[in-house]
């Protein structure tokens, strides 16, 4: 364990929801104008559809939400319990319970808010194949609010962080924090580290994406999220490798460090890009032994920054980030078995 590696080094801000995962027939999404490899939030469309997938398939429960499982990733890796703390709204249930306690047990300091009289949010995981689409009903994750984070317990943790992890997602639930904690990493010399969360976010968003832009150390997306951001800064790279070189070099507030714009592509390589260079790191094929691809991209981000935040070389975050998303899609959900045995 290295040496810089402390409590609540990193701390990570989003929603905290119960993964219910089934296979299904390419037929179900249609049902519910649902695609492959796509996120989108419940609305009037799926009223039932939680109660046909129950009635229809085998439903297993995981922890979830995209912030959270990165943080029990890097939990998982550096082994030093509350590296990491966690900010979410959960509802008074049973649901909220089981969060709570794996979330404990996986190391995380969990700093959830409760809010009475909505549940606890659930994401409806739908695997085709290798392929997943997600439908997500936030339910109480979606009342979490800035003041949350100022109490006097909460604002040292802040205080006391390097490193601030957010995503796309939570421009539905609290613009006001997004922007909060990316102005308190500027003003304290921390990184802002963004994960763009899905396509649609980048254009539902455009305003306030472009504001927060400047602020942000470490871009993390999918190529399709890329292109996405990209379309919305009015970007005019001819390749994604271009295109990924200009996000690098987008105004930034603090210059004392490079950005890092970090894509994932499925199995085709991770692309990094970083002071006018793209970086190519393979991917290796796992085909016979997927089970299920929900939570790689979560577990990748988690890899990275396990050793990001014990700064080791960019190369080493990569390489981390692509062996555990290696190991979590051999499983159901963003799970993990036994201790990690990642070594550089």
């Amino acid at each position: 364990m290295a040496d810089c590696l402390r409590k609540n080094l990193l701390i990570g801000i989003g929603h905290p929801l119960l993964d219910m995962t089934a296979t299904v027939e390419k037929s179900f999404l249609l049902e519910y104008n649902l695609k492959e490899n796509d996120a989108v939030i419940m609305s009037d469309n799926h009223k039932n559809l939680q109660n046909r997938l129950l009635e229809r398939y085998e439903v297993a429960y995981t922890v979830g939400g995209s912030i959270q499982n990165t943080l029990r990733i890097v939990q998982w890796i550096t082994e030093l319990p509350n590296v990491t703390t966690f900010f979410g709204s959960v509802g008074n249930d049973q649901y909220a319970k089981i969060l709570y306690e794996q979330a404990l047990l996986d190391g995380v300091n969990v700093r959830y808010k409760y809010i009475s009289g909505e549940p606890t949010g659930t994401c409806i995981v739908l695997i085709t194949g290798e392929n997943r689409s997600l439908c997500t009903n936030p339910g109480s994750s979606k009342y979490f609010d800035f003041a949350h984070l100022l109490t006097t317990d909460n604002q040292f943790l802040l205080d006391t962080a390097k490193y601030y992890y957010m995503g796309g997602f939570f421009l539905n639930v609290s613009i006001e924090t997004v922007r909060g904690i990316s102005k308190l990493a500027a003003k304290g010399d921390r990184q802002f580290l963004f994960n763009l969360s899905a396509p649609f976010i980048c254009y539902q968003h455009r305003d306030v994406l472009l504001e927060l832009l400047p602020y942000v150390d470490v871009i993390f997306g999918n190529k399709s999220e890329i292109e996405a951001l990209s379309s919305c800064c009015e970007l005019e790279g001819s390749t994604i490798d271009e295109t990924i070189v200009l996000l690098s070099n987008w105004k930034k507030i603090n210059s004392s460090r490079l950005r890092l714009v970090v894509v994932t592509q499925s199995e085709e390589p991770v692309l990094v890009g970083i002071d006018n260079r793209v970086l190519q790191f393979s991917v290796p094929s796992l085909k016979n032994k997927i089970v299920d691809t929900n939570g790689a991209g979560d577990a990748f981000v988690g890899g990275f920054l396990s050793q990001f935040i014990q700064d080791q070389a960019i190369e080493t975050c990569i390489k981390c980030g692509i062996w555990a998303a290696s190991q979590i899609i051999q499983q159901i959900g963003c799970t993990y078995t036994g201790k990690a045995n990642f070594q550089i």
